[in-house]
């Protein structure tokens, strides 16, 4: 069905950060859906009790299809549309959704994960850029905030959705129907979908201007037309900055792996940093899991672990909006510094309290995991999602933020793949590696990460220019200014690259 001007303004506005805003929920909701039915005895029951292993295997294979997804996400997304690539990838979420629903054998659970995660892959590069193009800049910090916090949210959803369907166990309704529940969500999008614009900005880059006009036109409010002076004005600035990149050309990958006057591996390598920080601060090691880490390291109920885990998503969404009062203020580097060195603290108390291993320390242990979600989703997880696209030259910011969020999904398929074997045989030394893991990032961000808050990229390319790899001198962020530049709305035009706003964690 093509688009048709029925919506307008803030309701159409409002109809795309909706649907967006269902897609990250999903997102969300596919990470912890597995962990909340793990546990459940209907489930080990039908996969003959898989061992530490196999649970590895059937987590982390998700989020090799993430990244499978995200490659095709890169390749095709510009033939498809943004509308059209989101359209595949939920409808390859629909078949992976029936497979998983109905599986009765471990290879078909583990394959239907992989094709779940390539459609999920697909969309959420798709869904971000889709948002990004379809707002006005001083919109997009906002959104970035609510995308985090509407995948927090999908989290509890998940938890709460097993704890539900745990009533009817041993049957293996149980754990078919919080798998089955994803395929809620894909209707609502697929249904939605057809009667939502395409992005103009794509609409620009395939030579279908009026078309774009006219969406630029119905996004602006009911009563703009095409020949609005501002309507024209936005226009053209989205064709001058299509046109600029035509002129640049996509840098090659030799490009992109060379130093040179832009410093480009430098740069390709601090921006892949924080994707890295995300995973290896141990986040999904236990978000993945955090129902069986209750009841395996503390010894608590599969209910009691499943309410508790429930309870600490809903904070962790309810606290995740609150980096937007104050990532700009207080700068990239402080709030990841502070966020590293919160969550290496909580890591070492966890470690303390498992080794003490009293019952006023399993809840202490249950207090630490709390508080460790709250310190990484104030600085490691926001700023994770946007430094790379904000040291990146036009020229290579795809290329280069498509390497970051590829370090993201590989080492998160590494660590979710490992932690359930690493809980029964490492048990407290697991959370030690993640203690050392927090720690590192304290010095590695204070000496050699730049800062980017309210610094364009022109300001950022300077930088780059005039400092050699090593210890940075840029910490803190740059002076307050209103941006009325044009060129610097030409760049804002680029902001949100093609792989930026990814995953949530």
């Amino acid at each position: 069905m093509v688009w048709k001007k029925t919506v307008t303004g803030g309701a159409l506005r409002g109809s795309i950060a909706g649907i967006c805003g269902v897609g990250f929920l999903l997102f969300g909701y596919d990470q912890g859906v597995l962990g909340a039915v793990i546990g459940l005895p209907s489930f080990r029951d039908e996969f003959d009790n898989p061992d530490a292993i196999l649970e590895g295997i059937i987590a982390s294979f998700y989020d090799l299809g993430c990244f499978f997804g995200a490659l095709l996400a890169f390749v095709t997304a510009d033939r498809w549309g943004r509308k059209g690539s989101v359209a595949w990838g939920s409808w390859i979420m629909v078949v992976g959704t029936i497979l998983q629903t109905t599986a009765t054998e471990k290879i078909q659970m583990t394959i239907s994960r992989v094709l779940t995660g390539i459609g999920n892959g697909v969309n959420t590069v798709n869904i971000p850029i889709w948002q990004a193009e379809s707002f006005k800049s001083q919109n997009r910090g906002a959104m970035l905030v609510i995308q985090s916090a509407l995948i927090a949210l999908g989290h509890p959803l998940s938890t709460f959705m097993g704890l539900a369907s745990q009533q009817a166990d041993p049957s293996s309704f149980a754990w078919r129907w919080p798998i089955a529940f994803q395929g809620f969500f894909l209707i609502i999008i697929l249904i939605v979908l057809p009667f939502l614009p395409e992005s103009p900005r794509w609409l620009v880059q395939h030579d279908r201007v009026e078309e774009a006009t006219v969406v630029f036109a119905a996004l602006e409010s009911k009563h703009a037309t095409v020949n609005d002076p501002k309507i024209i004005r936005e226009r053209d600035l989205v064709m001058a900055s299509v046109q600029r990149e035509r002129e640049l050309g996509e840098a090659t990958w030799s490009e992109v792996f060379t130093e040179g006057p832009n410093r480009n591996i430098s740069r390709v390598l601090l921006g892949a940093g924080p994707y890295m920080f995300n995973q290896w601060s141990g986040i999904n090691s236990l978000a993945y899991f955090l129902p069986i880490t209750f009841e395996r390291n503390i010894g608590l109920s599969t209910q009691l672990s499943l309410i508790i885990s429930g309870v600490l998503g809903v904070q962790y969404f309810l606290v995740s909006w609150l980096p937007y009062f104050f990532i700009e203020r207080a700068g990239r580097r402080t709030v990841m510094i502070l966020s590293s060195a919160g969550c290496s603290f909580c890591m070492v108390m966890i470690v303390i309290m498992l080794e003490v291993d009293t019952l006023a320390s399993q809840w202490v242990f249950v207090a630490m995991c709390f508080l460790f979600f709250d310190i990484f989703s104030w600085g490691i997880l926001p700023v994770s999602w946007m430094y790379a696209s904000e040291i990146m030259p036009l020229r290579t910011r795809n290329k280069g933020v498509a390497l970051g969020v590829s370090s993201h999904w590989l080492s998160n398929f590494a660590i979710v793949f490992f932690t359930p074997d690493a809980i029964e045989n490492l048990g407290p030394r697991l959370y030690i590696i993640w203690a050392v893991f927090n720690a590192s990032f304290v010095p590695i961000t204070y000496f050699f990460y730049p800062e980017t808050a309210r610094r364009s990229l022109e300001d950022m390319d300077d930088i780059f220019l005039n400092e050699r790899f090593g210890v940075t001198k840029c910490r803190k962020p740059g002076p307050r200014k209103l941006d009325t530049d044009s060129d610097s709305e030409l760049e804002k035009e680029k902001m949100p690259s093609a792989m930026q706003q990814e995953a949530a964690y």
